[in-house]
Parts: structure tokens; sequence; C-alpha cells
């Protein structure tokens, strides 16, 4: 029953992120991102070293009291900084007042060439005076932008001047479609229900690159959306032009015969490291699309028809070295389908797939999962991370559940008829397992999104699977038969968001599961709230959801669902606005709350308190543009029996240097001793947990200015462990270091290598795999302690290399490869059982549970968009894995490698064709 909420077997990601002594080094934000405190300039900090010991508990329980005393001082001398200091406006916190930009209509046709030489441009007005943002917020700019917007019946005309001092000032590097790089462009936001809290965004880049991306509470800033449009760009002397035409069918907005929306643009000149808004956008207001400007004189225009379809064709050729007989090593495959678009009218799309193909998607990063909990896969699926932005209000919507591990994957080994010994005294085999696929294919996914002209979105997603079965065979016999593990079913999510005043909002989300024969179906349903006062500057936030499962276990006919009912409230108050901001909540998870069927649940039974203070310098002072700096105290209950659980005491800083935009910072946590109910694996939770001692982690980290042809990223940390006087144990160490440098050969070409290490010793945990009591070791443990968990102290290395580059053809024609070798290895030193109350007793258990995991992918990807929404696109995949036991397992690295590159690799080869339809670009075409 307990099986989606564990961590069995080996899984994607990284596992608690508690484990981990250092900050990781991330991807650059999206440089149209405004910016939020904890991310600086225009990336995500990566780390550098700091270092702290703990020599007993006693230094341990006084470091953490120096900590809190060197916080609190820091927190005053903040405030008192903030009210004195002079380059902070007084007003830093009041929205800028707003504009208000006129379109012109126009009858004659625009010519789409990168060159505004139409008459009709000149006579539009002008939205220039941009105002910077980032680094400097306030200043004007110095090289002036001028951006005019005309329409008609089907389309926005967005045309944009950018003055420059020369050529060479104009960045100008290629990249695939929605990916920046290091190059200047420019951005239109358009908020069309002028809800002030939902938007639209369009941006190209000097080299055409396109990229769109949409705005909301639940999504941010969502790049994965994409509309079909169009667009030109052109260098003109010291200038460059940007040309865009946006048709009404890539955007929704209501049939007023007057329309009212938001506006604002948005350069970037990646020379300086500057990004400038039309409407000035303030780092220390609370929310983005609120502080755009206004479009006004859009007169007469009607929502179109918007109808698409994109149908595919998809062809797979794929090789395994089985090399077993009546197997065969290579097979191939042809798939086809269809995605449909249907503007259902002004407010509301349908978007769905039929027979859909997602074997092209990025390959998973494989780990080695310890945890006990299950780890959360990245969704690289378009039709699941595409216009989502509704579905994901309140974080109840796990995307992998649809099309994922069928839930009866794990119980086919149970269902074999096992080998007899025959009258004739020789032994006959049983049954065999010939095939057990691991994920479901789904029959069709239907999405129906939009909002009203009164700010109500609702969404509905509905998907449908089918029956999936593994076979399995008789090994004496031959016969085979099949086994259900996953009934036809049917996942569905209702939304309902009402967009209110002062950034606000009320929701209400509801998910269903519902499968077909003896087994269980779920429920939840979620209310969310968020009022902001009328100056922006306060909020309180909530939610309630409740959590309804009936039925029974799969497979089994009279064991029924233990946690059929369950709920969930978080509420808090917060400070939005300002240089100094802070927030406090209190939230309580029920032991049954269990969303996990089409949602994702790390752990309930929980009581939590937070409060949390952050500080932040949006002007340039010293030698640095800004500072950023927070900090929060939690603390943890359980929830049934009520028990101490942990507390935390977390803060860091980072900030950006003037001249040389090196981001630099550290980060710290402090964590009093920890009661871990969930790493024995013992339901119900109350009576065994592992007891962690006193622990202080701190981290830092490094990045060098993206601009230059070689940057990278550094990253380190180190955890620190008091020493646990029940024992003579050595002290549990965590150290953590990640490097990642890139090199841009040239506007066209780039490399980039990561290296992530991370080293955990002494630590004590559940020993993974459990206990089988059909080996001699495991069940004379079980037979002298029939009640107690076999924890082990062990070492883990996890050492993961990463290789990607790609070249870029033009704004249209791509080529990327991405090369992964990940390997962990564990090394148990000693083995102890664990009793009630954290209860823990050396024990004689003598089996090798080592164990070394590989894996290793290969992804090459050749996109071409040959037409707007068309693409034809040609993979390889290249992967391998492999688990090793006892005296197999090495740590040594080298060892390992060459065990994966030994190890037999699948290779795929496939080529996808999609063809984009618009049913108005046929019927104007059909007149001509």
């Amino acid at each position: 029953m307990k099986r989606q909420r564990l961590g069995y077997g080996l899984h994607l990601l990284q596992h608690s992120a508690r484990l981990w002594p250092g900050r990781r080094p991330s991807e650059p934000v999206p440089p149209t991102s405004i910016i939020p405190p904890w991310l600086p300039g225009n990336f995500i900090p990566s780390t550098t070293f700091c270092l702290l010991y703990f020599f007993s508990r006693r230094r341990a329980v006084n470091c953490c009291r120096v900590l809190l005393l060197l916080v609190g001082w820091l927190c005053v001398a903040g405030v008192a900084q903030a009210q004195t200091a002079p380059e902070t406006p007084a007003n830093a916190a009041v929205p800028a007042a707003k504009r208000q930009l006129q379109a012109v209509r126009i009858t004659e046709a625009i010519k789409l060439d990168g060159d505004l030489n139409e008459a009709v441009w000149q006579q539009a007005p002008v939205a220039t005076d941009f105002i910077q943002n980032r680094p400097n917020p306030g200043p004007r700019e110095k090289h002036k932008t001028e951006v005019r917007i005309l329409y008609d019946d089907a389309n926005l005309y967005v045309g944009a001047l950018m003055h420059d001092v020369s050529q060479d000032s104009i960045l100008r590097e290629l990249s695939g479609r929605d990916n920046m790089g290091n190059t200047d462009f420019f951005g239109i936001f358009l908020d069309t229900y002028h809800d002030k809290i939902n938007g639209y965004g369009f941006f190209v880049t000097t080299g055409g690159v396109q990229a769109d991306a949409r705005y909301s509470p639940a999504g941010g800033e969502d790049f994965n959306w994409n509309a079909v449009w169009d667009s030109r760009t052109a260098l003109r002397g010291t200038d460059w032009v940007c040309e865009m035409r946006i048709p009404y069918s890539a955007i929704r907005f209501s049939k007023a015969p007057e329309q009212l929306w938001g506006v604002n643009f948005m350069r970037q000149r990646k020379k300086e490291n500057q990004g400038f808004f039309w409407n000035e956008v303030k780092p220390a207001v609370d929310g983005f699309v609120n502080q755009w400007g206004e479009l006004l004189g859009i007169k007469d225009v009607q929502p179109p028809l918007r109808l698409s379809l994109t149908p595919y064709i998809s062809a797979y050729a794929n090789h395994y070295p089985y090399n077993v007989q009546g197997t065969r090593n290579a097979s191939t495959s042809f798939n086809g389908g269809a995605d449909v678009k249907w503007g259902i009218n002004e407010s509301f799309t349908l978007d769905a797939t039929l027979v859909p193909d997602f074997g092209q998607v990025q390959s998973d990063n494989q780990v080695l999962n310890l945890s006990p909990f299950e780890v959360q896969y990245n969704e690289n699926r378009q039709f699941f991370t595409e216009g989502t932005e509704l579905f994901n209000k309140g974080n109840l919507f796990y995307s992998r559940r649809v099309g994922a591990q069928p839930i009866g994957f794990y119980d086919v080994s149970s269902q074999l008829r096992a080998g007899e010994m025959g009258p004739d005294g020789k032994r006959r085999p049983g049954e065999a397992v010939v095939s057990n696929p691991g994920v479901t294919r789904l029959l069709n996914a239907t999405k129906v999104s939009g909002r009203t002209k009164n700010g109500l979105g609702v969404g509905v997603f509905n998907a449908l699977s089918n029956d999936v079965y593994a076979t399995v065979r008789d090994s004496a016999s031959g016969r085979e038969r099949d086994i259900l593990t996953q009934p036809f079913s049917n996942y569905n999510i209702v939304v309902l968001d009402q967009s209110l005043k002062n950034n606000s909002y009320v929701s209400l989300i509801n998910t269903n599961v519902t499968r077909w024969g003896s087994t269980y179906d779920a429920n939840v349903t979620g209310g969310l709230f968020r009022f902001a006062d009328k100056k922006n500057a306060y909020a309180i936030d909530g939610r309630v959801v409740y959590s309804r499962r009936r039925g029974n276990v799969f497979g089994s006919d009279t064991l029924h669902i233990d946690d059929q009912n369950g709920y969930k409230y978080q509420i808090g108050l917060s400070k939005i606005s300002g240089n100094l901001t802070w927030s406090v909540g209190q939230g309580i998870e029920s032991d049954t709350y269990n969303p996990n069927d089409l949602g994702i649940l790390f752990g309930n039974n929980n009581i939590s308190q937070y409060a949390n203070i952050s500080y932040n310098k949006y002007q340039p002072f010293w030698k640095v543009n800004n500072f950023y700096s927070w900090m929060g105290v939690n603390h943890s209950l359980l929830y049934k029996p009520t028990r101490y659980q942990n507390a935390n005491l977390a803060g860091g800083w980072n900030t950006t240097f003037t001249k040389s935009f090196l981001t630099t910072g550290m980060n710290f946590d402090v964590n009093p001793v920890t009661h871990d109910y969930f790493e024995p694996r013992q339901y119900p939770l109350g009576d065994y947990y592992v007891r962690v001692p006193v622990n202080a982690n701190v981290g830092g980290f490094i990045s060098s200015d993206y601009r230059k042809k070689l940057a990278w990223d550094l990253n380190a940390g180190v955890r620190w462990y008091a020493q646990d006087d029940r024992f003579q144990r050595p002290r549990r160490m965590g150290y953590g270091l990640g490097i990642s440098p890139r090199y841009r050969v040239s506007n066209q070409l780039n490399f980039r290598y990561s290296f992530d290490w991370n080293l955990r010793q002494h630590q004590v945990g559940y020993v993974n795999g459990g206990i089988d009591t059909s080996l001699p070791d495991d069940a004379r443990f079980r037979d002298e302690h029939p009640n107690d968990v076999l924890l082990g102290v062990r070492r883990v290395l996890t050492v993961t290399n990463t290789v990607s580059g790609g070249y870029t053809f033009n704004n249209r024609m791509s080529l990327t490869v991405r090369v992964r070798h990940y390997t962990s290895t564990v090394n148990y030193s000693e083995f102890a059982r664990l009793s009630k109350n954290g209860e823990e007793a050396p024990v004689d258990y003598r089996r090798n549970r080592d164990n070394t995991f590989n894996a290793f992918n290969v992804d090459a990807v050749y996109s071409w968009w040959f037409a707007p929404g068309s693409q034809v696109s040609i993979v390889w995949k290249n992967a391998s894995s492999s688990f090793l036991e006892a005296n197999e397992a090495t740590p040594l690295y080298f060892d390992n490698l060459s065990n994966t590159i030994n190890t037999p690799h699948n290779n795929n080869v496939s080529v996808k064709v999609l063809y984009y339809l618009d049913y108005l670009m046929l019927k104007r075409r059909s007149k001509v």
C-alpha cells in the first residue's frame, strides 16, 4: 500500500536535498525573468568554500548559539541600514505610474522583412525612454529604443528599433528556440484580459531566435508554452530592428468592442548585461504583470476561429544485444497520430493529443535512490509542459503519473509459479518474466483551458490509458500467459481560478483517478487563496486540501485502502514588497493525507511552522551591484502521535560584483537533533525513528560572467555532525563539490562540462533492498529480531559527469548532444538493529550489502523548424545501466566507467515529422 510513497529500486533525480551539503550549479535563469532576491544577476548562483567544524555535541550547540546571535545581529544591522541607505528611494516599493501607448489600425499589408520602411510605421505613436531594471534599477536608457504597434483584423504588428553605438556592441549568439544565449533581444508582454496577474511574452534575439512564455501565479515564467507566430530581425548600421507579427489565434482576449490590454516591452543589451523595461518594473514591488503599462486603441477586432491540426508520423529503429535464442536484437516500429487545437470560443481552447508518441523526449537522469521517498521525475513531454499553468495550481498535479509505471509493476514476481520437485525427483523450473512494461501507453489526452473577461480561469484535463499486461512464460512447457499490471484508467483534473484585485486570487482544484476492475479510485479536492492589500505590501495566503481513496488494493479482493480520507491545510501572513520582507505560517498534513495517484507526496503526518525574513539591496553600493540575504526558522512535529521531528535555522546571501559580474555568496543551515520517522520504513509512524545528531552545513558558490567565451560555475559545501554519544562510531560527515565550465567557440558552437562529486561518510540509514528471508543471514536476523529494523553505517560516493555541446546552423536548425555518466557506490562498515524509540544496538550481520549503480546516456537531437509550427527531428539515444552487488561493487571511478562501457547498450534512432495546419491560413489560400 505504501509502495507509491516509498523509494523502491532505481529511480531518477537526486534524493532529499537535506543530504546535499552545498547548493548545486544551475542553468541560467531565462533573461526575461524578474530576478527574485535569491537569484541575482542573470543566473542562479553556483558555489564556494566555507569551513566550520564541530568537535563535540557541546561545541555544536555553542556554535548554534553563535550563529543565532550573528544572524540576529545581521538582521538588526540590515534593518538599520535599510532605514538610512541613501541610494534607496522612498518610493522603491511603490509601483511606477502606468504608461499608455496607442495602437494604430492599418488596412494595407505589412511586409515582414526587418525593415520598418512602410509609411504607416512612422505614423504610429512611439514607446521610448526605457528604464533600467538590472543591474542598476532606475536609470533611463542611454541608447534609445523605439517601439510602435499596428494591428488589423487578424494580427498584431510590433516594430522595434534598438539604437546602439556600433555593430560590435550588438551581441548575436545563435541558439535553439526558447533559449536566449549570449545575445541581445527584444520582447513584448501582453495582458489581454488586463487582470494584472496573467500574461504572454514574445521575444526575438538579434539572430532571429524566437522565445515565448506564459505568466501566471502558478507557473511563474513558463517558457514551455509555445505559440505559432512570425518575426524578422536585421542589422541597420549601428542599430538593429525587430519586426513581429502575432496572429490573434496565438493569444486569447474578450469580444469587447474596444480592448484594454496590459503591455510592456523589454530590451536586453547583453554587452553591458543590462535589462530595460518601457514601464518601469521595480524589484522591490511584489509581482510582475501588475507593473505593466496599458495598450489602447485596439477596436472592433474579433477573436478568430482557432483551429489547427498537427499530424505526425514517426519511425523507430531499436537495437539491444539480447543475444538470446528466439529474441531479436533489432526491432522497428512506425507510429502516427495528431495534436488538435480548437478555440471553443474567444476565451477557451481545447488541446488534444491522439495516440501520442513521447519516444523522443530527453532521457531521464537515473540515480541510486537511498531515501524513503520516491524520486521526482522531470517532465519532458511537451503536451504536459505547455499551457499547464492552471493545472499546476496548488501543486496537486504531478504529470508523470499520467502514463507512469503500472501500479502492479512490482507484483508480477509474486504471481509467478515457482519451481518444484517432480515425482521423478527432478526439479521442474517455474515461470519467468518475458516482458513487463515500465510505462503505460496513453490512448489520448485532452486539455480545455481559458479565462473569461471577468477573470475566471477554467481548466479541464482528461487522459485515458489502456490495460497493461506483463507476459510470463512457463520454463518447462513454454506456455505464456498475461498478468494485468494496470487496468484501463481515466485521469481527470478540474480547476477554477478567479483573479481578484490587488494581485489576489481564489482557486478550487479537483483531481480524480478512476480505474476499472478490482482496484481503487482516488479523488483530491483543494481550495487556495491569496489576498493582498491595496498597496500590495502585505498578503495572507492559505490552502485546504482533502484526499479521498476508495476500493481495494490492486489485485486483492479483501484488503481495503488504509488511507481512505486525509487532509492538509496551510496558512501564512507575509510582507511582500520593500527591501525588507518577511513571512510566517503554519500547516498540517494528516497521517492519512495521500494525493499520490495524480500528485506527489514527500511524507505526510506533519505539523509545521515557519518564519522567514529577507533583506535585499537592489541599488549598487561599494563594489557590488546588489545584495540579497535571507534567513528562516522551521519547526516540525509528527501529527499522529504528536512528537518532535526536527527544527532548522537556515540563511544565506549573495551578490554580484559591478565590474567583473562575478556572482558569489554562501548559505548555511543548523539543525538540532532530528528524529527521522520515515527512514525506518515502519508504518504507522511514531514508534521507530532514526536519531540524527546535531549538524550544520556551510556552502558557497561562485559564477563567472557568462558573456565571456570561457565561463565557469563552482560550488562546494560541507556538512558536520556532532559525535553520537551513544556509540563509538566515527563522526558523520558530508562533502559536496561541483565544477561546470562552459566554452563558446563561436556564435554557433558551444560546449559545457559538468562535474558533481558528493561524499557522505559514516551515514546511518535503512539498508537498501531490505531483508530477504530466503537468504541465511537475513533469515537469522529476522528470527532473532522479529520486530527490529536493520540499519547500516555506510559510505556513499556519488560522481556525475555530463558533457553537452550544441551547433546552431541558423535560427531554425540546430544539433545538440548530451552525454552523462553517473555512478554511486555504497560501502557498509557495520550494522545495527533499530528498535522502538530510536534505540540502536550493534548486530552481528555478515551479509555483504555493498553495491554500485552505474548509468550512461547519450542524447543527440537534430531539429529543423522548416515552417512555423512544423518540425523534423532526428534523435539518437544510447543508454545502459548496471547494478553491482557484494564483491562486484567497487568505489573506483574508472573501474565503474569501464564496466559501464562494457555493459550492453540500448541504441535507438528515430525520425519524427510534424506539420502544422492552420484553418485560417488554409482558408486564405483557398480564396486566392
